[in-house]
């Protein structure tokens, strides 16, 4: 799965879905004051960048060495001392990890501040099964009741949970993975209550945790 992503790398840096969004906003202006940051599965290295663009000096982690991160590794297994970090970040990427409750529990113990964490929400089975369709690497979307068990199984405060809809350009979105011929037809149909002037709203939450 790693040598895909590898090769997804340049489509997920010049993705628009991805380059912008108010949840990135959000970790901005959450990570305020912050001297460092651990960007967790950066993808095209997004949050990174304007974490940097802000002053934070940033450590990037990705599973895919295609990504280019810093260091090459798991969100489940952060190969950082405990609290080495301000703020520990991870945008939009969660639902790709084997398990997800683990990912959590390694951002909070290798920040001594603030886990950001945005990732879009479960919907529906329906909705799952077009997620695996488009994307075989996709695992699941969780709740916003299952993130902030997350959370607190980690002891971490949740001091913000924040809903909102991220809309994205339905057709490259499908093109981004290859989904195409029948499995995009088969998207198009579970996700048709979804889109709407060519775009598909993806209901997504944003969560900043703040560390005992």
């Amino acid at each position: 799965m790693t040598e895909l992503w590898s090769d997804r790398a340049a489509a997920y840096r010049d993705s628009e879905a991805h380059r912008e969004g108010a949840d990135l906003d959000l970790f901005v202006e959450w990570a305020a004051g912050a001297g460092t940051a651990l960007d967790v599965a950066t993808g095209g290295g997004h949050v990174a960048r304007r974490l940097r663009e802000a002053g934070v000096e940033v450590v990037t982690s990705d599973p895919a060495p295609g990504m280019n991160p810093d260091v090459v590794c798991r969100a489940e297994d952060l190969p950082f001392a405990e609290g080495a970090f301000d703020v520990v970040a991870c945008r939009v990427a969660a639902h790709h990890f084997e398990n997800g409750r683990a990912a959590v529990a390694a951002m909070a113990r290798v920040s001594s501040r603030l886990v950001l964490v945005s990732d879009n929400l479960f919907v529906s089975e329906q909705g799952e099964e077009a997620d695996r369709l488009r994307d075989p690497t996709h695992v699941r979307n969780y709740s916003q009741a299952e993130w902030e068990s997350f959370f607190g199984e980690s002891e971490l405060r949740v001091e913000e949970a924040v809903p909102m809809v991220h809309s994205v350009a339905f057709e490259p979105w499908l093109d981004r993975t290859g989904c195409h011929d029948a499995e995009a037809d088969r998207v198009r149909t579970l996700l048709s209550d979804r889109v709407r002037d060519g775009r598909l709203a993806l209901p997504r939450i944003v969560l900043k945790g703040s560390v005992h």
